[in-house]
This record gives structure tokens, sequence and C-alpha cells, in this order.
């Protein structure tokens, strides 16, 4: 699912392309797209774009009179741009979304259909929309640290939950807690002072290197390689390759449809963390340590 990174540079393209432009309708491809009745689609004809902007993982097209189109892209959801109208994909396409500047084509590489898109009169309505979590690149370290110890989550969940800090998903929670050295599974109200240090500064430092780096790789195009893994990631993906930093196998949690990478010897001090699967597989027989795993 495309997080903050991704959707920063996602939206730094569509301002360069459509911003102030007419507004001049949508292509509906899929009828399972548009989740509201009210306002319609024809109020948003004829519109200028004042510009996109993200709300915790969606995108939201800002149009004058307090006009708003929101998309939320989910796990497979993903944008193209190009100057001429194009209708939607037979195969993948949603929607169509077209503008005096260019066009706009929504696309979903699944079956499941998770994609929407809401449109929305009034600050009060958009406001229904917003998760509530905090923008970690636009709070200080003390403010960070409250909303991480008000609730009593592990360190993965805090950090994805989008009530708790927003635009942070799978991906770059797992960079995130390797580059702050803490296990995923560690609890959010028994984080040091010290470690609250680090994992603040670690947000900072991997969302800010991503958003540089992706914006490096568009190279003022519209972004076509986004992703939840990229090659260059140290943690996130590389299930059973080499950490980065001290070159021990990447390990690997799988539950529900999410899944926590982590490395034993930078993170949980050489401890395994346990699968549920897995360890009700192998009870007694499952390994604690990752000498245990490698004998």
């Amino acid at each position: 699912m495309p997080e903050l990174p991704d959707l920063t540079v996602y939206v730094e393209a569509l301002n360069a392309r459509l911003q102030d432009s007419e507004f001049l309708g949508i292509t509906l491809a899929s009828p399972f797209l548009l989740r509201t009745v009210t306002p319609r689609v024809d109020e948003f004809v004829g519109r200028k774009l004042l510009r996109c902007e993200r709300l915790a993982k969606q995108l939201v097209f800002v149009f004058e009179g307090d006009f708003f189109l929101v998309i939320h892209l989910m796990i497979s959801g993903r944008l193209q741009f190009s100057e001429q109208y194009k209708p939607p994909n037979k195969r993948n396409g949603l929607a169509t979304f077209r503008f005096s500047t260019g066009c706009v084509s929504f696309t979903e590489a699944s079956k499941k259909k998770r994609a929407s898109m809401r449109l929305v009169q009034g600050l009060a309505g958009l406001a229904t929309l917003n998760p509530g979590g905090l923008e970690v690149l636009q709070v200080n370290e003390a403010q960070f640290v409250q909303r991480l110890r008000s609730v009593n989550h592990t360190l993965k969940r805090a950090l994805t939950d989008q009530h708790i800090f927003a635009g942070i998903g799978n991906a770059y929670s797992d960079e995130i807690l390797l580059r702050a050295r803490l296990s995923p599974f560690k609890q959010s109200m028994h984080i040091s002072d010290e470690e609250a240090g680090d994992l603040y500064a670690a947000c900072q430092s991997v969302l800010q290197e991503w958003i540089l780096r992706l914006r490096k790789q568009a190279n003022r195009k519209f972004p076509t390689k986004v992703t939840a893994f990229h090659s260059e990631m140290a943690v996130h993906g590389k299930y059973k390759l080499p950490c980065m930093v001290c070159g021990a196998p990447i390990q690997r949690i799988v539950y529900a449809e999410n899944e926590a990478n982590y490395c034993s010897k930078c993170q949980t001090q050489g401890r395994l963390l346990a699968d549920r699967s897995l360890s009700r597989l192998l009870k007694g027989n499952w390994p604690k340590r990752l000498e245990d795993l490698e004998s």
C-alpha cells in the first residue's frame, strides 16, 4: 500500500500538472469505486482544482467551494497521468479523472476492489474522513512520545494505526524499527525515554530519506514505480536475506494480511519472535534464538 513517502511524491506530481486546472468530469468503470451519494459528480464539473494533498493514507483533490474528491488507493490502487484523455483500462481501470491540463487514470491490480472514491462537500464532511493520526514530520519529539505512550500497543501497531500516526504503514514501519533498533512487538507504554527518542529520530530520518529518494527516482516525471517493496529497503520484503547492518538473516512474522520483518541481532538481542501459526505447530521445538534456528 502506498505510504507517506510515496503519497507525498504523488501529491507533488499531481500539483505540478493539475493545480489551477478546470475539472471536466469523471469516467467511472467500476460501480464499486464511488462510496458516496452526495454531492453528485456533475457538481464538480467546471470547478477549479486548488491543490492536491494527503490525508493519512488518502489523496484529496481540493476544489473551489469546499468540494473534495478523496481517493484511497488501498493495497493495489495506482494513478497514471497523461496529457490526452484515455478511457479506463478494461483490465484494471476504475476511473478516469479529466482536467483541462491532463487526465488521471485510477487503476487497481486486484480482483478484491478495495480502492475507493468519496465525493465530499464542506470541511466538516472532510473531517469525518480524517482518522486523526499525528503527522510525524510535523510534530516535535515530546508530542510524538506523548501520542506513542497514550496507547498500549506494540510499536508495530502503534506506528501503523492511522488513529495514532498518519501515513505510516507496513513497509516503512519495518524500516523505522530497524533504524531505531527496536523490536516490532515491544509495548509502546513500556518504552524508555531513550528508546522513544530513537524511534522519533528514526521516523524523521527514514521518511525524509525516502521522500528524497522517490522524488529523485521520479526525476520530475509522474511516479510509476509506486510499490510497497523497494529493492533499496533494508528490511521490509527481505526475508532470509542478510541484514544490511549486521549480516544476520532477516526474520519475518506473518499475521492476517500483514507481516513484520525484523533483524533478530539488531532488534531483539538474538531472540526469535514467535510466529503464531508456526509456533503452535512446532510447540516446544520452536527455536528461541537465532543460533537455534541456524543449527
